[in-house]
């Protein structure tokens, strides 16, 4: 790897998502040992020209000679691109550093929700929240999930009443509904944060069942040992709910009434079966 000198990414410490991946351009050698910093813990006087309310949204990167600053996706690229040689000109396309510049906002605009951090020692600067962007995450997780479960349901068949194919968009919708309306009652000022993270977990969780989805293709399996992988998955999701709610100082309350949707959903399903 081609080492890119004299540059320093400014990285979110409170994000293990940022940590890992500019960790990674130390290890693989794209930037120098020293080349990476937390923003949290810059001096003033380091770096005059970052702005650093934008550095906090979108990651910077300052060349040390010049004093010049790069933001965002544009920071990834040419960290890479002085690697991966045969990837400089795609990334200087303009229309595909558009499209990527708007999947890069969507991932950092969603990220302390995507892999949270802990609520400890909160740095005073924080990424602003755009709502928008936590929208399009709820919808697009919700479309994902709702997709992988309609296909898993299937493989449930004689244990658990099939449905139609919008079954598992409504239910998951609901869910959304459901906490929504609870966490607006408990603590409205975390109603975004916590839907985001509910939401993550449910991804995971469908993401989860992949594998199975995928072997399904090719070997019959019965149902009740896909019933059995998806209560192991659930219970998985169970307690990561448990830990994302205690990192948000959420309480039980959360928790409680996201088991007890779930039940009522599947108390329903079997009485209009």
């Amino acid at each position: 790897m081609k080492t890119l000198n004299n540059h320093l990414i400014l990285y979110d410490a409170e994000c293990p998502m940022c940590r890992l991946y500019t960790q990674t351009f130390i290890k693989s050698g794209m930037l120098e040992s020293s080349g990476r910093a937390a923003y949290q813990h810059l001096p003033e006087n380091l770096c005059p020209l970052v702005d650093r309310q934008r550095a906090v949204n979108e990651i910077a990167l300052v060349n040390t000679a010049t004093g010049e600053v790069t933001y965002g996706v544009s920071s990834l690229f040419k960290v890479i691109g002085n690697s991966v040689r045969f990837l400089k000109p795609l990334f200087e396309n303009g229309a595909f550093l558009w499209l990527m510049s708007k999947v890069y906002a969507f991932i950092s605009y969603n990220r302390r929700v995507i892999v949270p951090g802990s609520q400890k020692d909160v740095f005073g600067i924080q990424p602003t929240f755009r709502l928008s962007y936590r929208l399009l995450y709820l919808a697009f997780t919700w479309m994902v999930v709702g997709g992988l479960l309609t296909a898993y349901a299937h493989l449930l068949a004689g244990i658990v009443p099939a449905g139609n194919a919008y079954r598992e968009y409504l239910i998951c919708g609901g869910q959304i509904l459901f906490q929504a309306v609870v966490i607006s009652w408990v603590a409205p000022a975390r109603r975004w944060d916590y839907l985001g993270n509910m939401m993550t977990i449910s991804f995971a969780g469908a993401l989860l069942l992949g594998p199975v989805l995928i072997l399904a293709h090719w070997v019959q399996l019965p149902a009740i040992v896909c019933t059995i992988y998806f209560m192991a998955v659930a219970g998985l999701m169970l307690l990561e709910h448990i830990r994302r709610s205690r990192l948000l100082a959420l309480g039980w309350a959360l928790t409680i009434s996201w088991v007890v949707y779930r039940l009522l959903v599947l108390l329903f399903i079997f009485l209009i079966r």
